[in-house]
């Protein structure tokens, strides 16, 4: 029979050991840990200049799709005609139903975020697109879409991204499997 008495012992004075070895945390809060120095200008959208994004990512299953939209909104902000248009997985990002327990409640810190950042780029005059297909493969009824995003069909994605090279954009095309 082993003493766990013994080996629970241990293993407290192991971690009492391994929490004074560096403190933790090392610097107070505020501590600036980075430089701040901004290497390129700060661009601003000249007349007629567009940014057009494809997301094909699944939101909350890393930062592609979230970062994507904050890109958008950014160029939203400096003058640039900007558009989203999510396709494949990325479709799940337009969902107006998440939430748990139910519609519209964080079941996690953050949950909300891809929703919000998606309801702000439309109401700042960002233009959202969901190519229908994409919603079919997962599930996702155009109904369940957030207010203002426009359902286009499986043929659009490429003619959207020849409408949007034909007037000169700035493309961001993000992929995530």
């Amino acid at each position: 029979m082993t003493d766990t008495a013994a080996i629970d012992a241990q293993i407290k004075a192991n971690m009492e050991a391994s929490l004074a070895e560096i403190p933790h945390p090392s610097q107070p809060k505020g501590t600036n840990l980075y430089g701040s120095t901004k290497v390129f200008p700060d661009f601003q959208a000249e007349e007629g200049e567009t940014y057009f994004t494809l997301v094909h990512g699944i939101p909350h299953e890393s930062s592609v799709s979230f970062v994507a939209i904050l890109q958008a909104t950014r160029a939203l902000r400096k003058g640039f005609e900007s558009a989203i248009y999510f396709y494949g997985p990325g479709t799940l990002a337009c969902m107006s139903t998440r939430g748990f327990p139910t519609v519209g409640d964080a079941g996690f810190p953050g949950e909300l975020n891809t929703n919000g950042s998606l309801e702000t780029f439309i109401q700042e005059g960002g233009t959202v697109y969901c190519c229908r297909f994409g919603m079919a493969l997962h599930g996702l009824r155009e109904e369940d879409l957030i207010e203002g995003v426009v359902p286009t069909h499986p043929l659009d994605v490429q003619d959207a991204l020849i409408h949007y090279a034909r007037k000169g954009a700035i493309i961001n095309s993000t992929y995530q499997l």
